[in-house]
């Protein structure tokens, strides 16, 4: 292969004996300055223009062809094809095409638009204006149905279907809560002495509180202690449990934690009391200071379920019914009885008047008559001068008259005594000690 500058003595086309000649590359437009001037347009003479004409037909020639029609218009479909199709106009499903055809139809056809008009109306009824939101209160509504009206699927005793009622609306509550709702804070409150008391938590710290008040039963029961080692020894008492199941589960857990080991719990619980017999009901759980048979504890822990779940769907705006009329009379008729007891409580801590008279126990004494109006309510004749002594309608020299729901509140200590709006007859005393000696059930 040669080089660009060689010649290798081979004749080329051209001059014979002539070296080729190589061009030299072109130089660019550039290099020569601008472009010339483009030529001038020739003027335009108008003799110039000719028209060109057909020639004629002659004797032998064709004639020209004549001009085409127009295509006609597609027809319109047949009656029965835009009678079938008036479902589909009155949904809003046909095409253009079909709906321009079928409503060109019906201003022609009286029976087709009294059934397009028909099929319209009922088109309206599938669409309501109403939000689609689902009621907030649904979900309450169908559980507490179905609480009522399922059969059980064990023996719940009657004194133990309030607690079963109870949990069973809180663990629905909670079921669909993330980990920042188990983190939200809620307010505890409850009475001690005559002062209010309160105490922050979160929502795991509430469920923490029932779960480790319930071991209480549960230990009473056989079951295990949820706290297990870390129960503190001695007498058993809620609040000490409560901060002891509160330091550990803030050292050791999450909040989403304590959901399942509570729920089995509860479930433990209802099986253990479904198949015992009836002679636990009168098995003796201890609180500290007091003692509770154990169907009276399940109605209290009833109406602590009740009034703190009522705590958390309040921190995490979720509406929250009471329970029903059955059990909630149950829980009433608990705190009444426990009157007499609470109003000594506060009389051997200073913090009542004494008695007027002592009064042998069954032997009727002074009373005061607790009407208990609405859901659950009732009446109830209270002894005011001993736990043993007898309330009757003979002997009552005061009468109040609460709301269901404003009594709990009360026994609860959501409310103080001169907050709860009593309709009130009788001696002022007797009404402010039974009052106050209400306010004194609640606790941690």
């Amino acid at each position: 292969m040669k080089g660009p500058d060689e010649w290798d003595g081979r004749e080329l086309p051209g001059s014979p004996g002539e070296r080729p000649r190589i061009p030299s590359p072109r130089s660019a437009v550039e290099d020569h300055g601008p472009l010339p001037d483009a030529p001038p347009v020739p003027a335009h003479d108008p003799a110039s223009d000719t028209v060109e004409t057909l020639p004629e037909a002659g004797p032998g020639s064709e004639p020209p062809a004549a001009p085409q029609p127009l295509p006609d218009p597609d027809p319109a479909p047949p009656h029965r094809v835009l009678k079938s199709l008036l479902g589909a106009w009155a949904l809003a499903a046909c095409s253009a095409e079909e709906t321009a055809a079928v409503e060109a139809h019906l201003t022609d056809c009286a029976s087709c638009a009294d059934e397009a008009l028909r099929l319209r109306d009922a088109v309206g009824l599938l669409h309501p204006a109403d939000s689609l939101d689902l009621d907030p209160l649904l979900r309450s509504r169908v559980l507490e149905g179905a609480l009522g009206r399922r059969p059980a699927r064990i023996p719940v005793p009657d004194w133990a279907a309030p607690y079963d009622a109870e949990t069973a609306k809180l663990d629905a509550l909670l079921h669909d809560m993330g980990e920042a709702e188990w983190r939200a804070p809620v307010r505890l409150r409850w009475f001690e002495g005559d002062r209010p008391v309160e105490r922050e938590t979160t929502v795991a710290g509430v469920m923490g509180h029932l779960m480790a008040v319930d071991g209480l039963v549960a230990t009473a029961l056989g079951l295990t202690d949820p706290l297990g080692t870390a129960a503190p020894p001695g007498t058993p008492d809620p609040l000490i449990r409560t901060e002891t199941f509160w330091r550990a589960a803030h050292e050791t857990q999450r909040p989403l934690t304590v959901h399942a080991p509570w729920r089995d719990q509860s479930y433990a619980l209802m099986r253990q009391v479904s198949f015992a017999g009836s002679r636990v009901a009168e098995l003796a759980v201890p609180y500290g200071d007091f003692r509770l048979a154990l169907r009276d504890s399940f109605l209290d822990r009833a109406f602590e379920y009740w009034v703190h779940a009522g705590d958390i769907a309040e921190a995490v705006d979720y509406p929250y019914v009471p329970p029903a009329s059955g059990h909630l009379h149950q829980m009433v008729d608990l705190a009444a009885r426990l009157l007499p007891s609470a109003l000594a409580d506060r009389r051997r801590a200073g913090l009542a008047a004494p008695p007027q008279r002592l009064v042998e126990a069954g032997a009727p004494g002074r009373t005061l008559h607790l009407e208990v109006e609405g859901n659950g309510g009732g009446h109830w004749y209270i002894a005011l001068d001993s736990p043993a002594a007898l309330g009757t309608p003979e002997r009552t020299v005061a009468h109040i008259a609460l709301d269901s729901a404003e009594f709990c509140q009360l026994a609860a200590g959501h409310i103080s005594p001169e907050e709860a709006a009593a309709g009130q007859d009788g001696e002022r005393d007797a009404i402010r000690e039974v009052l106050f000696a209400t306010a004194s059930l609640s606790r941690l």
